[in-house]
């Protein structure tokens, strides 16, 4: 059966602003049910991983999460004296690589000593596939569903050096995670089974892992998605491309990331809703509970948008 903390002992916040630190407990460690002793520190650059991290740990971990702002840009997050301190004193720390928490290793190298330390780039297929055809991998592998699942494994695993004696509980709770998302990769089969082909636009490639498992076409223009993620105005002649996506024969709905808008990506909004498409609003970091609540809200979205 898993194991859960009360959700505001997992999740309170302890710093406002562009990014938010969250513990699960202000006041300290949090005794695990039974008695079993102190929780193992975990610490996740981003509350999507800081999640994961919660189902798989159950009441047997404790988790800060850095970044947690669903309204600020992941991208410009400074790190806190606060932060190094939960590095030095975490059991496994979790972060994105492959440049998106430039922060975090730097973090973990000034902590020395962390018993675990999971890059998520390194256990992605796609991580490993564009190194292969020298290109860049979509840095944003919580949109990959298989990589997530790979990572609740691998937490499993971590967790279970740290506490050998619950190795069955945090195997039962990832098994569990896993199970839940396999029921979200059956949807995204469905639609692909249902809309395979079906045009479609974004501002940056936040989901494209996960649209692309959708079965749809992306036709935003490559430069205009590399210059939003990248926080710059594409050119002018970029821009119409773009806005010629919304014309006589439009693409069927726009996802726009909500955390990296700008007076371009309200421009193309404008252009989508003018023409009467729908726009599906995504995001980098968790707007619901959970991450499986969250992800099958932003699949049911998109289902509502294909539809419609």
């Amino acid at each position: 059966m898993r194991r859960w903390l009360p959700p505001l002992a997992v999740l309170s916040v302890l710093l406002a602003g562009c990014g938010t630190t969250e513990q699960s407990d202000d006041a300290g460690a949090v005794e695990p049910a039974g008695g079993r002793g102190e929780p193992v520190q975990v610490v996740a650059s981003t509350d999507v991983y800081g999640s994961i991290a919660s189902f798989v740990g159950g009441d047997l971990v404790q988790v800060t999460s850095f970044i947690s702002d669903s309204g600020a840009d992941p991208l410009e997050y400074e790190s806190t004296p606060a932060d190094a301190v939960a590095v030095r004193q975490a059991q496994v720390v979790i972060y994105n690589g492959s440049g998106y928490d430039q922060f975090m290793p730097q973090l973990i190298e000034g902590a020395g000593g962390i018993a675990s330390i999971v890059n998520v780039s390194e256990l992605s297929d796609l991580s490993s596939a564009a190194e292969a055809a020298g290109e860049e991998s979509n840095e944003h592998f919580w949109y990959d569903l298989e990589t997530v699942q790979d990572l609740a494994v691998t937490l499993a695993a971590e967790l279970g050096e740290a506490v050998p004696d619950e190795v069955e509980t945090f195997e039962a709770n990832a098994a569990e995670f896993n199970a839940q998302l396999d029921g979200l990769r059956d949807q995204l089969a469905q639609i692909s089974a249902e809309n395979g082909g079906t045009r479609i636009a974004v501002t940056e490639p936040l989901a494209n892992n996960l649209l692309q498992d959708a079965g749809l076409e992306n036709l935003a223009p490559a430069e205009f998605q590399q210059a939003i993620e990248e926080g710059t105005d594409p050119s002018a002649a970029v821009l119409q491309q773009m806005l010629t996506l919304f014309d006589d024969d439009p693409v069927a709905a726009l996802v726009l990331n909500t955390q990296t808008q700008s007076a371009v990506t309200d421009q193309v909004r404008q252009a989508a809703e003018a023409a009467g498409v729908p726009v599906v609003q995504m995001s980098e970091t968790l707007t619901a509970p959970e991450y499986v609540a969250w992800m099958s809200g932003q699949i049911d979205a998109l289902t509502a948008a294909l539809d419609a």
